[in-house]
């Protein structure tokens, strides 16, 4: 069974907007998200900026009983899929719950419940923890509690593929419907990593940018770039098959025509240089598709700022594409609302989503040092209204895993 897979909702919450429409429209206008830290005090750690969510009101987002008990991670993924759900106006009440599934992952899960139990643990004699530290730090608790509070009953499942997730989970949820397992999928990734820890270990990692300067971290392809900025947040789409959609009278916003995903093989951190894995994505995504080279009109990159990731990912789209690489339009959102891990690949679906139905490409911004190996056209600083029929989305994570998505226009 192959069926056709549409996008019928969106719910985002991100460095740059609270919910998918603001989110759009600081993309639009090439907005930085990013700045000091204040989730906790970062005069102990060395990396001082970040792309925090701003003005979240656990409360208000999942009540005042629930919020004690869900680390930050589900409940950016709760406030995300209500808004999904609502956008995508389904009356849950009319459909088979058994049919409606859940893939969201987290590329860390409850990071912030894992350091404060920890460090109560080290406090305290007798070792004691919360009951609530398991189910609030498991990966699979983003999809879980969704599942509960919906009631929905079909597959529930939590990719985990580090910086890929989100990507991951929309590409295997779409498979769930294209072969008939379920009809209506919530899909894509959420992350809540700004700790003193995650950050602490980010920057051993050396993956991190320590300029400090919020106007000059995040700057995907520009020569200077000297590594990632840590953001948190949360993607997610409703997915479903068009008989359902065209069933319940859906407003349909795109669909969803390719996935590819391969793994480099290569190493635990770096990607391969040749790009070989990532350009197999992109090839294999365009394959499922039906469409030819040509017809992509807009790729949003996985554009991480690291020196490593930004050369390597403009090979593979070289490799992948030939000449016509130096005619698609590329951009990278990182650069307004940093790196949000397993929640990157939802957050930027939303962005392909929302560039095909306003026939827009937002900016990479910050961008102002040409760089010899990054030599594609990245829309630097000003967005660009095109007609955008085709947008493809990259995500690379730790471990070799890449991911690639493709979005139609719907006609």
């Amino acid at each position: 069974m192959n069926r056709r897979v549409v996008v019928t909702g969106m719910g985002g919450l991100t460095p740059i907007g609270n919910n998918v429409e603001e989110f759009w429209k600081n993309a639009k206008e090439g907005k930085n998200g990013i700045d000091f830290i204040t989730l906790y005090n970062n005069d102990e750690t060395t990396v001082k900026i970040a792309g925090e969510v701003k003005g979240f009101d656990p409360v208000e987002a999942v009540g005042k009983k629930e919020s004690k008990r869900l680390d930050r991670f589900s409940q950016f993924a709760l406030a995300a899929a209500d808004e999904a759900i609502k956008s995508a106006n389904l009356d849950l009440d009319t459909l088979d719950r058994d049919r409606i599934g859940v893939m969201i992952g987290s590329g860390i899960g409850g990071f912030q419940t894992i350091e404060n139990e920890v460090a109560k643990m080290t406090k305290n004699p007798d070792g004691r923890v919360s009951p609530f530290f398991i189910p609030m730090s498991i990966v699979n608790m983003a999809s879980g509690n969704i599942s509960i509070k919906y009631g929905l009953r079909g597959p529930s499942l939590a990719v985990v593929t580090a910086c890929a997730t989100g990507t991951n989970c929309i590409g295997d949820a779409f498979r769930e419907i294209k072969h008939g397992y379920a009809d209506i999928m919530l899909a894509g990734g959420v992350e809540a990593p700004i700790t003193k820890v995650s950050v602490g270990g980010f920057s051993s990692l050396k993956a991190l940018n320590t300029s400090n300067d919020p106007k000059r971290a995040s700057i995907p392809f520009d020569k200077e770039r000297s590594g990632f900025v840590m953001g948190e947040g949360a993607g997610i789409l409703v997915l479903e098959s068009l008989e359902s959609a065209q069933k319940r009278g859906a407003n349909i916003l795109c669909e969803i025509v390719g996935y590819g995903t391969t793994c480099d093989a290569y190493h635990i951190t770096s990607p391969d240089p040749e790009g070989n894995g990532a350009s197999k994505a992109i090839l294999l995504a365009i394959e499922e598709a039906g469409i030819k080279k040509e017809d992509v009109s807009y790729i949003n990159a996985h554009g991480t700022s690291t020196p490593l990731n930004d050369k390597f990912e403009t090979n593979a789209i070289k490799k992948a594409f030939g000449d016509f690489a130096y005619k698609i339009p590329i951009s990278s959102t990182k650069s307004m609302t940093g790196h949000l891990l397993g929640a990157a690949g939802g957050v930027e679906a939303i962005v392909c989503v929302k560039s095909i139905l306003d026939n827009y490409i937002p900016p990479t911004i910050g961008y102002e040092n040409k760089d010899e190996d990054c030599d594609l056209d990245y829309v630097p600083n000003e967005g660009r209204q095109c007609e955008v029929n085709c947008a493809l989305t990259n995500s690379l994570g730790f471990g070799g895993h890449n991911a690639t998505l493709l979005f139609k226009k719907w006609m």
